[in-house]
């Protein structure tokens, strides 16, 4: 399994995935970078997303919905804020309506991914902090702790077809 630990911290407002990959902090990086590589992955296997735009700059931002089984959807969208290749990408992570857009009742969560060589290895630890409790038990009772470990589950595959 990819995913090493899962950490809910409601103390700290945090939910922590850190995950370990067969290779370079380069390699996992453009799962992130690249929207087709991206696409993918994120999400569980039962909910694949679309990305609608993929502005991977500082600044820019991203937007998507995944599909249910049912053909539901459910939209999201991240706000870059720093962007330090191959080491960490800082973002907004928040709730969007049908129309793509921010759904403004709901704030974002902000949200960190590292990445740490480990001899030929990466770790990867993805935080998201959530605004308050109230926020942090919406999104763990909808499923997100379980929904990235499965997403998360799912760059191994990827990065052993890229290196292929």
């Amino acid at each position: 399994m990819t995913v090493i630990s899962t950490t809910k911290d409601p103390e700290n407002l945090t939910l922590t995935l850190v995950a370990e990959f067969d290779a370079t902090p380069e390699q996992v990086w453009t799962v992130w970078e690249d929207p087709h590589k991206l696409e993918r992955w994120w999400g569980p296997p039962s909910w694949p997303a679309t990305f609608t735009r993929h502005d991977f700059v500082v600044g820019g931002e991203s937007r998507y919905h995944m599909t249910g089984p049912d053909g539901e959807t459910h939209g999201g969208y991240w706000q870059m804020q720093a962007i330090d290749k191959p080491n960490r990408i800082d973002f907004a992570n928040g709730l969007a309506g049908p129309d793509g857009e921010p759904t403004p009742e709901i704030p974002p969560m902000s949200g960190y991914v590292t990445f740490e060589a480990i001899g030929t290895r990466t770790k990867m630890t993805a935080v998201s902090r959530f605004v308050d409790l109230a926020q942090m038990e919406m999104m763990l009772g909808m499923g997100m702790a379980e929904g990235m470990t499965q997403a998360l589950g799912q760059i191994d595959g990827l990065l052993a077809t890229a290196s292929a």
